[in-house]
């Protein structure tokens, strides 16, 4: 028994000391999970919505606070700090995450938990039996707790704790450390938008009261669809929502042809102001050096014309869908550099490189 425990203690302290650390590098992301939780909350239970929205306003705080008390009670469990009390606290945060992750599964609200960020993407039931797994190994842990000797790893646990807060702070404003979305350095995009391989169907279709399963859809019409199932989900395309556009028509195959400088600025009424002044000087000066620069937005065409005027960009500007400018940049400015269709190159608007750097990046293979 004595075994079961301490495999218990290290596998919920690693699980919550990863998911932990791969959420708080990229806490915007977590944020924009959490925003979903708190919209759907609000719709459901329409007494608290000014509650929720508030939530949804500050859910990068809400973010950085749950994502870096993971990772600080997974190494807490690791070091076996004080365990009965982490693991007690661990216990009311799984029952936490265990609700979310059954509501959104059983009502089908929130496809996806973000239990693991972009490392990872669970379905809603698996997001929801994974919690009860951890639940189980957290009570055996508290009927075992005896078992478990204290150690006197104060100072670590603070470092760790100002560690975790100092990093989801940085993470922030900066790109994720580790980028697992589609749109990261050295991905090719419109590849991404193709299958990985041809996909394979079967058609479940029905009649007189049965059902069949075929693997090509039957010429006999006396049978009725009801269902189409991939067979090869892994091969669906990993984009399926990347679109630019404006007035003159559609830029999206366009923007994947020779090199291309994007900076993405999807929201007008809240972004590093600092940053537009050296997004003016390196625009212009690259534009003289024949480099395509342009701008993206999801904001409204006459808000961003105006906001163009405002701070003096005179710089061509296209439309996309805002989940997707989320996507491909967390921070807004971020600088995006394409080039025959794969990411050379992402900044942040917080750190936005020189034009030396920047045509560094362009000539990259």
């Amino acid at each position: 028994m004595k075994l079961l425990a301490q495999f218990s203690r290290f596998f919920v302290g690693a699980v919550f000391t990863f998911s932990g650390f791969i959420k708080l590098q990229d806490p915007v992301g977590t944020k924009i999970k959490m925003q979903e939780y708190f919209h759907v909350f609000g719709e459901d239970l329409p007494a608290f919505a000014s509650l929720f929205d508030w939530f949804g306003e500050h859910a990068i705080y809400v973010s950085v606070f749950m994502c870096a008390l993971e990772l600080v009670l997974g190494v807490a469990l690791l070091l076996s700090y004080k365990p009965t009390a982490t693991a007690w606290i661990l216990l009311a945060v799984v029952i936490y995450f265990g609700f979310l992750t059954f509501y959104s599964a059983y009502f089908n609200k929130v496809t996806d938990c973000g239990c693991f960020g972009d490392f990872m993407h669970l379905e809603p039931w698996t997001s929801f039996w994974k919690d009860m797994v951890l639940l189980f190994f957290i009570l055996i842990i508290l009927w075992q707790r005896k078992v478990f000797t204290n150690s006197n790893t104060g100072k670590i646990m603070l470092g760790v704790t100002v560690a975790s807060l100092l990093l989801g702070i940085y993470t922030n404003y900066m790109q994720p450390l580790f980028d697992f979305r589609a749109y990261a350095i050295g991905k090719n995009v419109p590849a991404q938008m193709q299958p990985s391989e041809p996909l394979q169907f079967s058609y479940t279709m029905t009649k007189n009261g049965e059902d069949k399963v075929f693997e090509k859809y039957p010429t006999d019409t006396t049978w009725k669809y009801k269902e189409m199932t991939v067979l090869n989900p892994d091969a669906k395309p990993k984009i399926t929502d990347y679109a630019l556009w404006n007035d003159a028509g559609d830029f999206t195959q366009e923007s994947f042809k020779c090199e291309k400088v994007f900076f993405i600025i999807k929201n007008i009424n809240h972004y590093n102001e600092a940053a537009i002044p050296k997004i003016k000087t390196s625009a212009e000066a690259l534009t003289k050096k024949g480099v395509f620069v342009a701008l993206i937005t999801s904001a409204g065409g006459a808000d961003f014309e105006a906001f163009k005027l405002k701070n003096g960009l005179n710089i061509p500007f296209y439309f996309g869908d805002e989940k997707v400018l989320k996507t491909i940049g967390r921070v807004n400015p971020t600088l995006w550099i394409l080039k025959d269709g794969i990411v050379n190159g992402k900044w942040s608007g917080y750190a936005l490189p020189d034009v030396e750097k920047i045509e560094e990046s362009l000539n990259a293979k």
